[in-house]
């Protein structure tokens, strides 16, 4: 397909351009997506503002961004098409985690850890565009009756069932969830569907709100640590678990940010043989620092959860059965040519905001 689309290329951080450049061409292994919608994730954020590289080789722009997309097939490459799999017209939703199916990290099935990934607005051209390239064996069909709008919350939602897989809750768990944001809002729809007792969420500065909002979908209890002028302000988060938990503390936690502290105190209000689940993206020189021996005599487990392996089929259905819900997380639709302001708004106001998307196209 040839001819210019409109597209927003980040260069170096805090600066990203919309410019109109070629619509990329395909290769035989490839499909030709129209852009629908967009999530902004936080690692987007990350690249932005330089705290973190993009996954080129020199780990800089220029590079289109956006990995959480849905979109329709416009051009369907020769292998693809002999197979039957696509064609124009479809619907789908893109894995942005696209391995390669032939080193040994693949034939392990640690797809994530892929030693050839081809991961679109990442690595390579991505979604902050009106047309974007993914491989076939990134694709998945969109159920007929989930939106585009919902579709690019699998992504996201991919990622935290394998936090919550790695969780291994119990019927029954009291969980502790570490952040009040679309994450943490689409762990506690989850977690309660597989089964968690008690859900909290714990928030720090600015986050009343979102809090509040965390209620809304499921959370039984909700704090504060950091805020003494919030209502929900705990001064010892342990004791407040206990009061709400029968005197015990949490038989699982699992931290959807990127805060250090936050995971030390995951750990530290987690009872007897329980399960923390590291998730949020950690600072390069982070260093955790735990209690040695209260950890070992209380026999807890620490996991982490990177991406979201052999977890999309089940995530689908998750969505098509309605299990969670996204359209309250939606706080905010911007159209390509103010991506960079909504990237802005959610890292300088955060407080009221919980997911925004790009609608690149009707």
């Amino acid at each position: 397909m040839k001819g210019k689309m409109k597209a927003q290329v980040f260069y170096e951080a805090e600066k990203m351009k919309l410019e109109e450049v070629p619509i990329p061409e395909i290769t035989d292994i490839d499909v030709l997506i129209k852009v629908k919608n967009v999530g902004i994730c936080g690692s987007d954020i990350s690249y932005y503002y330089g705290l973190s590289p993009v996954g080129t080789a020199t780990g800089k722009g220029p590079i289109i961004l956006g990995h959480e997309f849905t979109g329709e097939v416009v051009e369907v490459g020769k292998v693809p098409q002999e197979m039957g799999l696509y064609k124009p017209g479809d619907r789908v939703v893109v894995n942005p985690v696209q391995n390669c199916n032939a080193c040994f990290s693949c034939a392990k099935g640690q797809t994530h850890l892929c030693q050839n990934l081809n991961v679109p607005g990442v690595s390579t051209d991505g979604g902050f565009a009106q047309y974007c390239v993914s491989r076939y064996t990134g694709l998945f069909k969109l159920p007929d009756d989930v939106s585009y709008a919902q579709g690019a919350f699998t992504e996201p939602l991919a990622c935290a069932f394998n936090g919550l897989r790695k969780l291994k809750i119990q019927p029954g768990d009291f969980v502790a969830i570490f952040g009040p944001g679309s994450m943490g809002m689409m762990m506690t729809q989850l977690a309660k569907r597989m089964g968690a007792g008690k859900i909290v969420i714990i928030g720090a500065k600015n986050d009343d709100w979102r809090l509040e909002q965390a209620k809304k979908v499921g959370a039984d209890f909700i704090f504060n640590i950091m805020e003494t002028s919030s209502k929900y302000y705990t001064e010892d988060l342990g004791k407040s678990i206990k009061e709400v938990n029968s005197d015990r503390l949490a038989d699982r936690a699992i931290v959807p940010t990127s805060s250090n502290a936050a995971f030390e105190q995951a750990v530290e209000i987690s009872g007897n043989c329980a399960t923390i689940v590291h998730y949020g993206l950690p600072n390069e020189d982070d260093v955790f620092e735990i209690p040695a021996l209260s950890f070992h005599t209380m026999d807890k487990e620490i996991r982490s959860a990177w991406l979201a392996p052999l977890a999309w089929a089940q995530t689908i259905r998750i969505i098509e059965n309605g299990l969670v819900k996204f359209d309250s997380l939606i706080t905010g639709t911007y159209p390509l040519e103010k991506t960079e302001e909504a990237i802005r708004l959610l890292k300088t106001d955060p407080g009221q905001q919980i997911k925004i998307q790009i609608k690149v196209s009707e």
